[in-house]
């Protein structure tokens, strides 16, 4: 069990729960969230519901994915496209999952 002093940032559980560090989602967990939901390839609006996300963040997050190569878009038609997680951001969600584990947070991001 993790006891934390009131002083120091607050602790919080999941809906499994399990700790988790404050009450918003960091970067991190953002960008898991998007990998996880575009694992099987997916279109920006299904990534943006998926993920819990603004149309703004969606922009933000999956303009950072694609061009660090997490992430690639792919024409199915136009005008509609899909982004697939890359090997690159498989690895990255991997290791997301790993550390996760190992701070004893969610590791909902296992892949």
């Amino acid at each position: 069990m993790i006891e934390v002093d009131k002083e120091s940032p607050e602790l919080t559980r999941n809906v499994s729960g399990q700790p988790r560090l404050g009450g918003r989602r960091s970067n991190i967990q953002i960008i898991a969230d998007m990998l996880k939901a575009g694992e099987r390839g997916a279109g920006k609006t299904e990534i943006m519901y998926s993920a819990n996300m603004s149309y703004t963040q969606i922009q933000k997050y999956l303009g950072f994915l694609v061009n660090h190569g997490f992430i690639d878009r792919v024409s199915v038609g136009n005008p509609h496209v899909h982004y697939q997680v890359t090997q690159k951001g498989a690895k990255l969600l991997e290791n997301i999952g790993m550390i996760t584990e190992l701070l004893g947070f969610q590791d909902e991001y296992s892949a």
